[in-house]
C-alpha cells in the first residue's frame, strides 16, 4: 500500500496540472482567433474603402456647381423645379426624373417649345420655346452636370454626299410613323408622330439620342454617327428643299390623297362626257 502512493500522488498531481493548462491552452485559442478576426475585417474594410469608387465620391464634397450650369440651375429653380423636384428628382404625378437623361434631351423638350408643359396631355405640342438658345444650353449643362447622359455633338450634323443613304435609313427606320414624306402621321392613344418640316438639325440629331416620347432610341449602337447624318441631309435636302418639279404635291401624304383626286377627277370627267354624248344622240 505504502509504495503505492507515490505513484498515486504523482498521477494525481499530473491531472491537476493537465486539468488547469487545458483552460488556459482554450482561452489562449479563442483569443487569437478573435485577434485574427479582428484584423481580417480590418483589412478589408480598408481595402473596400481604398478600391470603391462609390465610397469616395460619397466621401468626397460635391463640386460647386459654377458657369453655365449655375445659371440653368437659377434657371430651373424658377421654371422647372415645380414638376420635375429639387435635384430634378422628379415629382411623382408631375413630371419624371431628369437625372442621366442628358443634354439632349433638354434641347428637344425645351428647344421645340414642349417644355415647360402647360397641363398633362396624351402628348406634348411643339410651341414656340420658351427660353432663348443661350438659356436652353445653360439648362442643358445643368442636367448634364446633375447626371451625364448623351449629348448632341458639335459641329455640323449633316452629310449632304450620303442623302441617297440617309433616305434608305429614313424608309427602313421612320416612315412607318413620320410618312414617306416626313409629314407625320396619328399613332395610339391620341398621340401621333410630328411633322418634320420645322425640326433643326440639331432636334432632329437628339431626338433619335433621347427617344422622346413614343419615339425608340436611336443610340450609336442602331444608327452610326454617320448614318445619323446622312438620315439627317435627306431630310433637309430632299424632304424639305425639293419643290415637287414634278407636279403638286397633294400634301404629301402618299398614294391615299392621289388615288381619291385621280377617282374624283375621273368621275367628274365620266360624267360630263356621258352628259355630251346624250345631248349629241
Amino acid at each position: 500500500m505504502t509504495s503505492d502512493t507515490p505513484d498515486r500522488k504523482g498521477g494525481l498531481l499530473a491531472r491537476l496540472r493537465r486539468g488547469r493548462s487545458a483552460p488556459r491552452s482554450r482561452g489562449r485559442r479563442r483569443l487569437g482567433a478573435t485577434v485574427r478576426l479582428l484584423a481580417a475585417l480590418t483589412l478589408a474594410g480598408g481595402a473596400y474603402t481604398v478600391f470603391a469608387p462609390g465610397m469616395q465620391a460619397q466621401a468626397q464634397e460635391a463640386a460647386p456647381i459654377t458657369g453655365a450650369a449655375a445659371d440653368g440651375k437659377a434657371l430651373f429653380d424658377v421654371s422647372c423645379v415645380s414638376c420635375h423636384g429639387r435635384n430634378a428628382q422628379g415629382v411623382e404625378g408631375r413630371g419624371p426624373s431628369l437625372v442621366g437623361v442628358g443634354s439632349a434631351a433638354v434641347e428637344f423638350q425645351v428647344g421645340t417649345g414642349r417644355m415647360p408643359m402647360a397641363r398633362q396631355e396624351a402628348q406634348a405640342e411643339r410651341k414656340p420655346p420658351v427660353f432663348t438658345d443661350e438659356q436652353i444650353r445653360q439648362l442643358g449643362q445643368y442636367i448634364q452636370e446633375l447626371g451625364g447622359g448623351p449629348q448632341v455633338p458639335q459641329g455640323t450634323l449633316a452629310n449632304p454626299d450620303a442623302v441617297a443613304e440617309g433616305g434608305r435609313l429614313f424608309r427602313i427606320n421612320c416612315s412607318s410613323c413620320h410618312a414617306f414624306s416626313g409629314g407625320g402621321g396619328a399613332l395610339s392613344s391620341g398621340k401621333y408622330a410630328p411633322n418634320l418640316r420645322p425640326a433643326t438639325d440639331r432636334q432632329i440629331y437628339a431626338a433619335m439620342l433621347t427617344g422622346p416620347q413614343n419615339m425608340p432610341v436611336f443610340g450609336d449602337n442602331q444608327l452610326r454617327p454617320d448614318e445619323k447624318a446622312a438620315l439627317i441631309a435627306y431630310i433637309q435636302k430632299t424632304l424639305k428643299e425639293d419643290q415637287d418639279p414634278g407636279g403638286f404635291n397633294l400634301g404629301r401624304y402618299g398614294p391615299v390623297t392621289e388615288g381619291v383626286a385621280i377617282f374624283l377627277v375621273g368621275i367628274v370627267a365620266l360624267v360630263f362626257a356621258s352628259l355630251w354624248i346624250a345631248g349629241k344622240s
